[in-house]
């Protein structure tokens, strides 16, 4: 296995929209080592989610894992999730503004707009049907994946300008109150 470099904000291929995988390429050992790839580099990086077009594939697989995750205390745990050829549509209405980060954009947070509830629909690993809801905090995290693979990044999604922080000013100015809302998020819903 390998750690992959992560692309960052303005490289072309975080704009790219990812295509699809067929049953067979992802049965390939070149898909199977890159999804391994994928995992450890998510590992190293402590992220909660990485997309491949984030390690310059622009192919629609991501995956997802946090367990105690150091850049997240206040996230859920969520077990390792490979999603391949994703779908994610809203269930309801309701939304919450998620303070989110990203390996691809660096020492920057910001408020972004999320579907408190969705239906994911993909593949796992072995092309196998998933079919699940997400609800909650956790619900951010697959949908900010999902959107890597549309060639988007969360800043795209920004509502409130004023919102953006360095990680630091994250912490100091904004960190206390945003880790409040997602608790009573969390304990809403359990994720």
């Amino acid at each position: 296995m390998s750690i992959l470099k992560i692309a960052t904000i303005g490289n072309p291929v975080l704009r790219e929209v990812a295509r699809p995988l067929s049953r067979e390429e992802l049965a390939s050992p070149r898909w199977q080592r890159f999804i391994d790839d994928l995992i450890e580099t998510m590992m190293d990086a402590n992220g909660a989610g990485l997309a491949a077009n984030q390690v310059y594939q622009p192919v629609r697989v991501c995956a997802l894992h946090v367990k105690d995750n150091p850049r997240y205390p206040y996230k859920p745990n969520i077990p390792l999730t490979i999603l391949v050829n994703p779908e994610i549509e809203p269930v309801g209405d309701e939304t919450f503004m998620n303070y989110e980060g990203c390996l691809s954009v660096p020492n920057l947070r910001a408020q972004v707009p999320r579907a408190v509830h969705v239906r994911v629909r993909a593949w796992d690993r072995q092309g196998e049907d998933l079919a699940f809801d997400v609800k909650g905090l956790t619900a951010g995290t697959y949908q900010h994946e999902v959107d890597h693979l549309l060639g988007k990044v969360f800043l795209d999604r920004v509502v409130d300008t004023t919102t953006i922080a360095t990680w630091a000013d994250f912490e100091r100015h904004h960190q206390a109150a945003f880790v409040e809302r997602a608790r009573a998020l969390v304990a809403r819903f359990g994720g």
